[in-house]
């Protein structure tokens, strides 16, 4: 099916596109009342990801409401680890919570590869019917969580400021380590060919706890396993979202990624030089749609200047914050789409990265 809107895989493929595309992490999300009527209706948000056609209708209302040029399929990073044998629970205003954690190896024998029928099936079905109901119109992102961040949960058993625990196993026993991070990447790669399978357009893979660890130990326990990751996704484009590693821009960038995503710690100016041929999403600061509507669209022309032209996907440095107004968001959506580049900017970029050595889409 030929997409009507494709900026997000162009920018991704290294072509010429007339604007940056824009979408935002946590779209579907509970600054949007449509989302919260059908949230209560779900009765829980695991009950919500259970219910494809549910969890489908939500994926789409920003696409409706907003005008963002590409859907994400509503779900969890945390399907992954229950589909191989840990279970969790989501507490309301607390988060998630793994009733039993994995630590030693012999916990190990408790996991199993992902089965023929798992809970991941809802999440596939949804990816379909989202599919058939877009008919086309932007793409669909799908995901998974970075092997580092579900090993944090999985280890951890919650949420942590410092995730002491989880880092204290790769000093402890850096053989459990390195075995579980094997199995969630392993897994993670047959999730995302699924999802790929059932029409994804791009993935996205969220490192969330990325800035918990030091470039040494991110080199080791880390990098690896996204780099197992990139390798094995071939058939469409992958965005790398490291939040907070960026004493590691330069390791990302090496990455058979075609998309880096960056918090808005990071100064945008940098990065190609740490990462040459990759294309950038981000990184407006979600407290900045809290400002007035003149210092919003200021801050987010600010941000569009801070990119090569051509190659960045507008975003969040986070996702969206649930309590932000609703008129915030569609501001910083409108003013990016009413961005554009011109015919001298897009030039001038290529004849830098043809100094360089280096074409759009290079791998």
């Amino acid at each position: 099916m030929t997409l009507q809107n494709d900026l997000l895989l162009r920018v991704a493929r290294g072509e010429k596109v007339e604007r940056p595309p824009v979408w935002l992490m946590r779209q579907a999300g509970r600054f949007l009342s449509e989302y919260r009527e059908v949230r209560a209706k779900a009765g829980s948000f695991k009950n919500l990801i259970a219910h494809p056609e549910m969890a489908a209708e939500v994926t789409i209302q920003p696409v409706d409401l907003i005008g963002v040029d590409a859907a994400i399929i509503f779900s969890d990073i945390l399907v992954l680890p229950e589909a191989i044998g840990l279970n969790y629970e989501m507490i309301e205003k607390k988060g998630p919570f793994f009733p039993e954690t994995v630590r030693t190896l012999s916990d190990l024998d408790r996991l199993h590869p992902i089965e023929d029928a798992s809970n991941l099936d809802d999440t596939l079905e949804a990816i379909r019917i989202v599919k058939r109901e877009l008919n086309g119109r932007v793409p669909l992102i799908g995901f998974a969580g970075a092997p580092w961040t579900i090993f944090c949960y999985m280890t951890e058993g919650q949420g942590s400021k410092t995730f002491s625990v989880a880092r204290s196993r790769l000093y402890q026993d850096p053989e459990f380590s390195h075995t579980l991070m094997s199995m969630i990447t392993e897994s993670t790669i047959h999730y995302l060919k699924q999802q790929i399978a059932a029409g994804a357009d791009i993935i996205q893979v969220f490192d969330s706890w990325a800035g918990v660890l030091g470039r040494d130990l991110y080199e080791v326990y880390a990098i690896p396993y996204l780099e197992q990751i990139c390798d094995a996704i071939t058939d469409v484009p992958v965005i790398v979202f490291s939040k907070g590693a960026f004493h590691s821009i330069d390791l990302i960038g090496q990455l058979d990624c075609q998309v880096i995503g960056l918090d808005w710690l990071i100064e945008p100016q940098a990065v190609p030089m740490l990462a040459p041929g990759k294309a950038f999403q981000g990184n407006l600061d979600p407290a900045a749609l809290y400002a007035d509507f003149e210092l919003i669209e200021a801050q987010t022309l600010h941000m569009l200047d801070q990119f090569p032209p051509g190659r960045h996907i507008a975003n969040l440095g986070h996702g969206i914050y649930p309590d932000l107004p609703r008129e915030a968001v569609q501001l910083f959506v409108n003013t990016v789409k009413n961005f554009t580049y011109g015919p001298y900017e897009l030039q001038e970029e290529d004849d830098l990265y043809q100094e360089g050595g280096l074409q759009f889409g290079e791998a």
